[in-house]
C-alpha cells in the first residue's frame, strides 16, 4: 500500500486548494466583516464558485482567490474603513458631552461613491439595459414602501426611488417603448423594448405595504445602493436620447399635487425639441418650489399619490382647449416617425384618437403609464385632471363599480382588464364582454407561447386570435384543414398528430385513394358503353375489402413508424427522441388535467343556473 503524501512545510499549493479559498479565509485576508463582504460582493458582483473538489468540505462556502485579489484592491474598501474610523470619531465626541464637534463630524462622514464601479460593470450602455430588469423591480419595490427608521428605510430614499420610477415610465410612455402589460398576484408586469433590449420589470400594487420580518433588508438595501446610480443613468442617457435635460423640471404646482408621471410628460412635450431653458424662468420654478416644500397641507397619502399624473401631458400649459391637453407627446422632427420600427408605430396608433376619463377606484398610476403609452389621452377625477368628467369628447370611462351616479351616453363604461387586454393583442375588443357589472373574460399572460408546439390554447386565446386576423383582413385556415391529405406518416413524425388521429387519416386516405380509382374506372367504362352488371357489385365489394384491409395495413404501418426509425438512428438519436416524446406525454397530461377541470367548472355553472 502506497502512503499518502503530505504536502511539506512551505511548498506551495495546487489544484483546488491553490485557485479557491472558503468564506472565513477571505474574511482573513481582507480584515474585514462579514456584512461589508456580502456588501463589496454584491457591489462589485462577485459571486461563489463551486470547485469539483471541496477540499474544505461542503459546507463551506468557496470564492476564487483571483475575486478575492479583485476585492483586496478594490478602493471602496479603504473608504468604508475611513467611514468605521470616523464614526469612531463620532463616539469619542458624544462620550465627552462635545455635541458640537460630534454634528460637524457627521457632516463629514465620507460617503462612497458607485459611479466607478458601474463604469466598470457597464462598459456598454447595451450592457446595463440587458441587466435592468431586477433594478427596476427593486426601485419599484422600494418607491411603494413607507418609511421605516427601525428599518432603515428613510423618507429621502423612498421619494428618489419614486422619482427615478416616474422618469423611467415617462420615458418608456413618450416613446412608445412599451409592449406587454399583465395583472397578477404578485403586482403589474411590464416588458418595454428599448434597442433593441427586452426589459421585463413588476411593479407592486397601489396598496398599502407591510414589511415581513422574514425579508433581508440589509441585503435589499446593498442592491438598492448600486440599483439607484444605475438608473440614474441610464435615465440621463435615455433622456439626452431625445434631446431632454436631465434631471427635468416639473411643474411645482402638480408635484405638490403628487401628479409627478403627469408633470414629467408635460415637461418631455414642451422640450421634446433642443431648446434653451432661460435662467428667469429657472429661477421661479425653484422659488415655486420652496414655496411648494414650505406649505404642509397635504398628508403624506396625497403626496405619494399625486406622483403618478405627471408621465402623461406633454402639451405647453398656455395650449388653448383642454380636449388637446392629454395628446401624447408630438415627435421632434418628422425624420423621427421614419425612424420609428413598425412595432412602435402599431403602438402608437392603438388608442389614437381616444380619450379616456378614469374613476377613483381603478388603478389610475398604471392606467396614467399604459395609456399614453399606446397613443390614448387620458384625465382622472380629483385636482390636476386636464379634463372634467362632463367632457362630451371622452370616448371611455374606466370604472369598477356597479353603481354610477350619471351616465353619460356619448361614451363607454368599461373595466380596467379592457385597456390591458387590448394592450396584449394590439387590437381594440369589443367592450360588451368588459361592460360595469359583468365577470370579464380571463386574463391571459402575454408571456406564454401559445403558437408553441403542443401547448395549450385558451379559448378566449382563440377568440382573440380571430379577432386579430378579422382586424388585419387575413383569412384564418379552418382548423384541422390540409391535415388529411398529407403523410401521415410524416405528420406523426414531427409531432403534429398524435397517433389515433394518424390512424384515423391513414385510414381516410387509402379510402380516398381507392374510391379515386373506383371512380375513375367507372368513367373509363361509361365512355365505352359498357352497361352497368351485376358483376359490378362483386367488383365495388372486393374494392371495400380492399380499402378496409389496405386500411388496416396503413394503421399497422402508422404503428411501426416509430420502431422503424429507431432501429436507424444511433443512441444519441434515440436517447434525444425518447426524451421528447416523454416531454409530449407530459405537456399532454396537463393539457388533459386542464381541460377535465373546464369540464367540471362548467358543469358546476350548469348546475348552479
Amino acid at each position: 500500500m502506497v502512503a499518502k503524501h503530505y504536502r511539506p512545510p512551505g511548498k506551495k499549493k495546487e489544484g483546488n486548494a491553490a485557485k479557491f479559498v472558503t468564506r472565513s479565509q477571505a474574511l482573513k485576508l481582507l480584515q474585514i466583516s462579514l456584512p461589508l463582504f456580502r456588501k463589496l460582493c454584491i457591489l462589485k458582483g462577485v459571486t461563489p464558485r463551486e470547485p469539483k473538489k471541496k477540499f474544505k468540505g461542503t459546507h463551506q462556502t468557496y470564492y476564487h482567490v483571483k475575486d478575492i485579489a479583485f476585492l483586496h484592491h478594490e478602493p471602496l474598501l479603504e473608504v468604508h474603513r475611513a467611514i468605521k474610523t470616523h464614526e469612531r470619531k463620532i463616539k469619542k465626541a458624544e462620550a465627552k458631552k462635545n455635541i458640537e464637534r460630534a454634528n460637524r463630524l457627521r457632516g463629514q462622514t465620507p460617503k462612497p461613491k458607485i459611479d466607478r464601479i458601474i463604469r466598470q460593470r457597464y462598459p456598454r450602455f447595451v450592457d446595463a439595459l440587458g441587466e435592468l430588469d431586477d433594478c427596476l423591480s427593486m426601485v419599484h419595490l422600494f418607491a411603494a414602501l413607507p418609511a421605516s427608521e427601525s428599518k432603515k428605510i428613510d423618507v429621502e430614499r423612498v421619494h428618489k426611488c419614486r422619482r427615478l420610477a416616474h422618469e423611467w415610465q415617462a420615458f418608456i410612455s413618450r416613446t412608445h417603448k412599451l409592449r406587454k402589460a399583465f395583472v397578477s398576484v404578485k403586482g403589474i408586469y411590464y416588458q418595454a423594448n428599448v434597442e433593441g433590449q427586452a426589459i421585463t420589470w413588476l411593479t407592486p400594487h397601489s396598496l398599502q405595504q407591510v414589511v415581513s420580518e422574514d425579508v433581508d433588508l440589509p441585503t435589499m438595501l446593498n442592491f438598492l445602493q448600486l440599483y439607484e446610480p444605475l438608473l440614474g443613468f441610464v435615465n440621463f442617457r435615455l433622456y439626452h436620447s431625445i434631446n431632454l435635460k436631465y434631471p427635468p423640471l416639473l411643474d411645482p404646482r402638480l408635484e405638490a399635487l403628487a401628479a409627478d408621471l403627469y408633470a414629467l410628460s408635460r415637461y418631455v412635450g414642451r422640450n421634446t425639441r433642443p431648446s434653451a431653458v432661460s435662467s428667469e424662468s429657472v429661477d421661479l420654478v425653484e422659488h415655486e418650489q420652496v414655496e411648494a416644500k414650505q406649505s404642509v397641507g397635504q398628508s403624506e397619502d396625497e403626496k405619494s399619490e399625486l406622483r403618478l399624473a405627471q408621465l402623461h401631458h406633454q402639451l405647453p400649459s398656455n395650449e388653448p382647449g383642454p380636449g388637446a391637453l392629454m395628446h401624447l407627446v408630438e415627435e421632434a422632427a418628422g425624420d423621427e416617425e421614419e425612424e420609428e420600427d413598425q412595432d412602435t408605430r402599431e403602438c402608437r396608433k392603438l388608442f389614437e384618437n381616444m380619450k379616456f376619463f378614469l374613476s377613483r377606484e381603478v388603478p389610475r398610476e398604471s392606467l396614467l403609464f399604459v395609456i399614453p403609452a399606446f397613443g390614448g389621452v387620458v384625465s382622472w377625477e380629483g385636482e390636476g385632471g386636464p379634463f372634467a368628467e362632463s367632457d362630451q369628447s371622452i370616448t371611455h370611462q374606466i370604472v369598477d363599480r356597479d353603481a354610477q351616479g350619471h351616465r353619460f351616453l356619448s361614451r363607454e363604461y368599461v373595466q380596467p382588464q379592457w385597456i390591458f387586454d387590448c394592450v396584449n393583442a394590439r387590437i381594440i375588443l369589443p367592450t360588451m364582454d368588459y361592460a360595469v357589472g359583468k365577470i370579464p373574460p380571463p386574463h391571459l399572460s402575454p408571456f406564454v407561447d401559445n403558437e408553441e408546439e403542443g401547448a395549450y390554447v385558451p379559448d378566449y386565446a382563440q377568440t382573440i386570435k380571430h379577432l386579430q386576423a378579422a382586424a388585419r383582413k387575413e383569412i384564418l385556415p379552418l382548423p384541422g384543414a390540409g391535415k388529411d391529405l398529407e403523410d401521415p406518416q410524416n405528420l406523426l413524425a414531427e409531432g403534429v398528430v398524435d397517433r389515433a388521429e394518424a390512424n384515423e387519416a391513414a385510414q381516410r386516405k387509402q379510402k380516398m385513394m381507392m374510391l379515386e380509382q373506383q371512380y375513375h374506372e367507372d368513367l373509363k367504362k361509361e365512355l365505352q358503353h359498357v352497361t352497368y352488371t351485376p358483376a359490378d357489385s362483386k367488383v365495388d365489394k372486393q374494392v371495400s375489402v380492399e380499402v378496409t384491409q389496405t386500411g388496416e395495413g396503413s394503421i399497422s404501418d402508422v404503428q411501426n413508424v416509430d420502431d422503424m426509425s429507431k432501429l436507424l438512428m444511433s443512441r444519441k438519436k434515440r436517447k434525444l427522441l425518447e426524451a421528447m416524446q416523454i416531454s409530449n406525454e407530459r405537456k399532454q397530461a396537463k393539457h388533459d388535467l386542464i381541460k377535465q377541470r373546464k369540464k367540471k367548472i362548467e358543469a358546476a355553472q350548469a348546475q348552479g343556473s
